[in-house]
């Protein structure tokens, strides 16, 4: 079994090295003690942030357990599935696509211990096929690993329905981003392993306005993400120089 979809075209969005460095990690995505606990730990800000979202937009109860009911969402570089499966359990039928093999399989794994139903797919999305459409596209932590920014944005806002959402987090190019993403976490306390991310890969949120407008999509919220270290926790806030996140949306 090889970790790289091994029939990616030419034009490609993926970098083989990216993937293999994740693919390396497959064993440990679901382990919130492991080498993605940062994951683990950011992911209910996450999920609550896309959920109130989606919520807003299709006029949905936010308290309701089944509040993504009837609506299709794709997850783009989803590793092991961890923000398919909240999702999946909110009542969303759930694609979850990503290039390595490994990551896959550990998705499809912990979805069937789970009992949750989650359609998983080792592609990419320059290889979804293009009729395929979606209420809500999710590029999660995704787009500062990819190796074609424009590319991956394109195919990405092409699979939104009219009046559908794209929800997209990542980090912006900062020296304050340098010295807590790569310094600190990478180096200092070593939350992430070393070369997890290369900071002028990071995207400003001026650069990825310029990419969905082009798409034809609308930013409408936008919100950075904080961490805690008093209560260990992440949250939102104004401060958008380092984590972030956006909500784009397709006019009907």
């Amino acid at each position: 079994m090889t970790d790289v979809h091994s029939d990616t075209p030419s034009g490609s969005t993926v970098d083989p090295a990216e993937v293999a460095r994740f693919s390396r990690l497959s064993e440990q995505w679901w382990d919130p003690k492991g080498k993605m606990a940062p994951l683990h730990k950011i992911n209910p800000v996450r999920l609550a942030y896309i959920r109130d979202a989606a919520c807003r937009k299709f006029e949905r109860s936010a308290k309701s357990l089944n509040c993504l009911a009837g609506l299709r969402l794709i997850d783009i570089g989803c590793g092991a599935g961890l923000l398919c499966e909240p999702m999946a359990r909110l009542g969303a039928g759930v694609v979850g696509i990503d290039p390595s093999d490994s990551n896959i399989a550990a998705a499809r794994l912990h979805a069937d211990k789970s009992h949750v139903l989650v359609d998983y797919r080792c592609t990419t999305v320059e290889q979804i096929d293009s009729r395929e459409r979606f209420d809500i596209v999710l590029a999660m932590e995704v787009v500062e690993h990819v190796a074609d920014l424009g590319l991956f944005l394109d195919r990405c806002a092409g699979l939104i329905k009219p009046d559908g959402l794209m929800v997209v987090a990542t980090l912006n190019r900062t020296w304050k981003s340098f010295a807590l993403a790569i310094v600190g976490a990478e180096y200092i306390l070593r939350w992430l392993p070393r070369g997890t991310h290369q900071w002028d890969k990071f995207v400003t949120p001026q650069e990825l306005d310029v990419h969905l407008t082009r798409n034809g999509l609308t930013v409408t919220e936008q919100a950075g993400v904080f961490y805690n270290p008093l209560a260990d926790r992440w949250n939102l806030s104004s401060d958008m120089d380092v984590n972030y996140m956006v909500v784009a949306e397709r006019a009907p």
